[in-house]
């Protein structure tokens, strides 16, 4: 029997008031990148992929392209440097689009996306909020879920506004950030049970 592909794309904030947390978000990230591996061990009918994207005025950078999450290496701080500004917007309509053209119309797959800022969208240049918006109202419908963790805003507004429910908000220090961590990778868990378990996953993941 054919498994259940799970791609988990993370959006990750790299602009430069990232910089004060910058180690906890490479530790971070590489706890959920072993949460994940445990997640497919645990539920051994799912593969799970990551792509990896993090973006700032200088551009946006795939570091993983739906790599298995069994061949991943840790993030190192030579591939992670906080600055610039926050093209918010253009990261998550790159990064999206390239995600549903690569799947087309792949079956047994389902997809999680993660956007985790610490700022409010200032420097996009391709897409707009609108865009934003119906990109992902396109993608829920198709099935995918759909995560905003943020912080210096009004994080449900913000999520709101591109039509993402499923919200999780941190102060940007290093005692809140190792909480938001935990509270997500348990999340993870949640979701695929109900892969598992053929339930309704879209809403209320971080509830």
């Amino acid at each position: 029997m054919a498994k259940d592909k799970v791609y988990n794309l993370i959006i990750l904030d790299e602009s430069g008031s990232m910089e004060s947390i910058k180690n906890t978000t490479i530790s971070g990230f590489n706890e959920l990148v072993q949460t994940i591996q445990g997640i497919e061990k645990q539920y051994p009918e799912q593969k799970h992929f990551i792509s990896f994207v993090t973006f700032n005025g200088f551009g946006i950078k795939t570091h993983l392209d739906k790599q298995s999450v069994s061949t991943l290496a840790p993030m190192d701080k030579n591939s992670y440097n906080p600055n610039s500004s926050t093209p918010l917007y253009d990261a998550i309509g790159m990064s999206v689009l390239k995600l549903k053209v690569d799947l087309g119309g792949m079956e047994n797959t389902s997809v999680l996306v993660t956007i985790l800022t610490d700022g409010e969208e200032n420097a996009s240049k391709e897409f707009n909020g609108s865009q934003i918006k119906k990109i992902i109202d396109e993608q829920k419908r198709a099935g995918w879920t759909f995560t905003y963790i943020g912080a210096n805003q009004d994080v449900e507004q913000e999520a709101m506004k591109i039509s993402i429910t499923n919200t999780m908000k941190f102060e940007a220090n290093d005692s809140d950030m190792h909480a938001m961590f935990s509270k997500e990778q348990a999340a993870r868990h949640k979701f695929s049970e109900k892969i598992r378990s053929n339930q309704d996953r879209k809403e209320d993941f971080y509830k």
